[in-house]
């Protein structure tokens, strides 16, 4: 019976354990993946709490994975290795990790269908990351109202806003971005920002407003009273997108949003292709702390703490 080691939740609240299981064996329409690596993302804590209804324990978490087919489930030929003649040696990400065991682990089962295949020249720690934060800040901007050269603003500069900043310089808008302190300026300078606004010394409504209001304020920092406030910095036609969980209520006064016709939306997911392809293409590479998997538990609180350099990723085999 072969044996791998793996991170596991045995009930909500509880602390991660490593555990030696057994190799998952892949079904008909599954294949066995080798996990090379796994984004640690704030949706693992949907596992770690028990924040989803019906959830089963033990679970392993982990859906920004990352790795080679080890071996086909059945014998259907529509896997993608098998179309390609390359059984065994095709790496792909996949996402899952709340209802079925995902990647931290040295090895884990998925459905072909959730497969997407990764670039040969990206390294899979830095496409590990692009398969959730990636997909999601690449995708709403792309999905956005803004055009070439409109004013987008970037709300945090952390492990989602560093990427959808990139993400929005190469797609050609005038870029700001809005943070506390001045601390990540030099940052934000260097990956291309136009603008740079402080919200702990200034009124980044105002500012944005001077600039001739922005078209879409992208707001990647979980701060709902920050993010209430920043809606009047929207200009005619404006668009706010929440791409990170907010755990609190949010006091938005309607008549903010009937002047100039502004919206108010959420986003999630994105299709992972095309925010791979766009990322090879373009250069955009996400900021990354790596982490073996046996120190799973530092890298989510680090990554909850929002302490990590940007992005925490697991890599199988060390660091």
């Amino acid at each position: 019976m072969a044996l791998m080691k793996a991170i596991q939740v045995s009930s909500p609240g509880n602390d991660f354990e490593l555990v030696h299981k057994e190799v998952p064996k892949p079904k008909e329409g599954e294949v066995l993946i080798k996990v090379e690596a796994c984004g640690v993302c704030h949706g693992d804590a949907i596992v770690k709490e028990g924040l989803f209804p019906g959830l089963q324990y033990p679970r392993i978490p982990g859906h920004e994975v990352v790795g080679i087919i080890d071996w086909l489930g059945g014998h259907c030929f529509q896997c993608p290795a098998s179309r390609s003649g390359e059984f065994g040696a095709c790496e792909e990400s996949l996402t899952t990790g709340i209802t079925t065991d995902g990647g931290y682990a040295e090895f884990m089962v998925a459905r072909m269908e959730a497969l997407n295949s990764i670039p040969d020249n990206l390294d899979p720690v830095d496409a590990a990351p692009l398969l959730c934060a990636g997909r999601t800040t690449f995708g709403a901007l792309q999905k956005s109202r803004a055009k070439g050269g409109d004013l987008v603003a970037i709300h945090g500069l952390g492990g989602l806003g560093h990427l959808g900043l990139q993400f929005a310089i190469k797609l050609g808008f005038e870029t700001a971005v809005l943070s506390r302190g001045r601390e990540k300026e030099a940052l934000a300078r260097k990956l291309g920002a136009h603008h740079f606004i402080d919200t702990n010394t200034s009124n980044a409504a105002k500012e944005l407003t001077n600039l001739g209001g922005a078209k879409v304020i992208l707001c990647t920092a979980p701060n709902g009273k920050a993010i209430s406030e920043l809606v009047s910095g929207l200009g005619q036609d404006g668009q706010m997108i929440i791409v990170t969980f907010v755990n609190e209520a949010m006091q938005i006064f309607p008549g903010n949003l009937m002047r100039g016709g502004r919206s108010i939306c959420g986003w999630v997911g994105g299709n992972p292709q095309d925010a791979l392809r766009f990322s090879v293409l373009t250069g955009v590479r996400p900021m990354v702390e790596v982490f073996p998997l046996e120190q799973a538990a530092l890298a989510y609180e680090r990554m909850m703490s929002a302490k990590v350099h940007f992005r925490a990723v697991l890599k199988m085999g060390g660091r």
